[in-house]
C-alpha cells in the first residue's frame, strides 16, 4: 500500500494495478465504536459516538484512538480528556476540501493541516481547478489566485512571511468562497504539478498577451491569463478560442494550458490551424493593396519591347534626345537648372 501513489516511479505505477482505498463516512465509523464498546463492555453514548466519529472526518483509526483516550472505569466520557490530537492532512483531502466539500472557513482550517507551503498549495489549486470548476466559478476562483500570487510576490521581494497567511487565505477560503455549490462524486486529479515546464508555458502565454495588449507581463499573468482561461475552458466557446489563438499568436501547447485541454486532441489542432488561416487573411487584408500592385504590374500582358520602352530606350534615343550622343552643342546664354559654385559662396 503506496502512503503516496505519485511519489512512486512511473515504471512501478504501470506495472501495478491501481485500488482506491477512500475515506470511511462518519455513518460508517459509529457502528464500529458501538461495536467496539458494546464488545468490551462500555457503556456509551450514542451522541459521543457520533462526534468522535464526525471530528475524525474519514479516519477510521484516528476514531479509534479517541475512543480509547475517551474510556475510563467501564464507561466512554461525555467530554474530551484527550486534548486536541494533530492531524495532518494529505494534499488531495486538501484539494477536495477547497474545491468540492468544504466552506471558506473550513477549507482555511484543511490548509494549515497540510505539509506544504502556500507557493506549493498554489501551484496545485491553478492545476486542478479547472477539472471541477468553470464559468462563473472558474473566474472568481482565478482571481483569488491572482490576488495569492501577489501576496506571495510580497514575500519573495520583502522575505517577510507573516504575508503567506494572506496568500493561504486567497488560495483555501478564496478559492472555495468561488464555489456555489457542493460537488459530489470522485475526481481524477492526477499527479503533482510539474513547475518548471508549466511556469514556461504560462510565461510565455503571458508574455505574447502582454505584448500584443500593451500591458506588463505581471498584469497580464493575474489580470488577463485567468479570464481567458474561464472563458475559453475547455474550448466550448470555439469562435472565442480561436480568435485568442490568432490574436496572440499561441501554438498548441499554449491553447491546451489557457483552456485546460489535450494539446494532442482534434479540437485543439483544429483551433490552432484555423488561427493561422485567419492571420494569414488578416496579413493579406491589412496590406493596403500592396500585394495587389504587385500582382497588377507582373500581369499587364506587356512584352519585354514595351516595357523596356516605358524606360525610353532604342529607337527614342536615336530619334534624338540626347545632346552629346547628338553632337549638337547648347546655346551659350542658355540655363541647364545646375547651381555653380558662385551659388555657394
Amino acid at each position: 500500500i503506496a502512503n503516496d501513489y505519485y511519489e512512486m516511479s512511473s515504471g512501478l505505477r504501470s506495472a501495478c494495478r491501481e485500488i482506491e482505498f477512500r475515506d470511511v463516512s462518519s455513518r460508517s465509523i459509529v457502528p464500529v465504536l458501538r461495536d467496539i464498546c458494546r464488545r468490551e463492555d462500555v457503556a456509551f453514548e450514542e451522541s459521543v459516538l457520533e462526534a468522535i466519529a464526525d471530528r475524525n472526518r474519514g479516519d477510521l483509526r484516528g476514531a479509534i484512538k479517541d475512543l480509547q483516550a475517551r474510556e475510563k472505569d467501564g464507561e466512554i466520557l461525555t467530554e474530551a480528556t484527550e486534548g486536541e490530537r494533530d492531524r495532518t492532512e494529505d494534499i488531495f483531502s486538501f484539494l477536495d476540501a477547497v474545491l468540492k466539500e468544504e466552506s471558506a472557513g473550513e477549507a482555511l482550517s484543511t490548509a494549515y493541516a497540510v505539509d506544504e507551503t502556500p507557493d506549493d498549495l498554489l501551484l496545485w489549486i491553478e492545476d486542478k481547478v479547472p477539472k471541477v470548476y468553470e464559468g462563473a466559478e472558474l473566474a472568481d476562483a482565478y482571481e483569488h489566485l491572482a490576488d495569492a500570487d501577489v501576496w506571495l510576490g510580497r514575500v519573495r521581494a520583502t522575505q517577510n512571511y507573516t504575508y503567506w497567511r494572506y496568500a493561504t487565505d486567497n488560495v483555501a477560503a478564496g478559492v472555495a468562497s468561488a464555489r456555489r455549490s457542493e460537488r459530489g462524486g470522485w475526481t481524477r486529479y492526477g499527479g503533482a504539478p510539474y513547475r518548471s515546464a508549466r511556469d514556461g508555458t504560462r510565461d510565455h502565454v503571458a508574455e505574447q498577451i502582454a505584448w500584443k495588449a500593451g500591458v506588463s507581463t505581471a498584469t497580464a499573468r493575474r489580470e488577463i491569463v485567468p479570464y481567458l482561461a474561464a472563458m475559453t475552458h475547455h474550448c466550448k466557446n470555439r469562435e472565442l478560442t480561436i480568435r485568442m489563438a490568432a490574436r496572440y499568436e499561441l501554438d498548441a501547447e499554449h491553447v491546451a494550458f489557457v483552456t485546460s485541454s489535450g494539446k494532442t486532441t482534434n479540437k485543439v489542432q483544429n483551433i490552432v490551424e484555423e488561427a493561422e488561416t485567419r492571420r494569414e487573411e488578416a496579413a493579406v487584408e491589412g496590406s493596403d493593396g500592396a500585394f495587389a500592385a504587385v500582382e497588377a504590374e507582373a500581369g499587364d500582358g506587356k512584352d519585354d519591347d514595351g516595357t523596356l520602352a516605358e524606360f525610353g530606350n532604342g529607337d527614342d534615343d536615336e530619334a534624338g534626345g540626347d545632346p552629346e550622343q547628338s553632337g549638337e552643342e547648347d546655346p551659350a546664354g542658355a540655363d541647364d537648372g545646375q547651381a555653380g559654385l558662385s551659388e555657394f559662396t
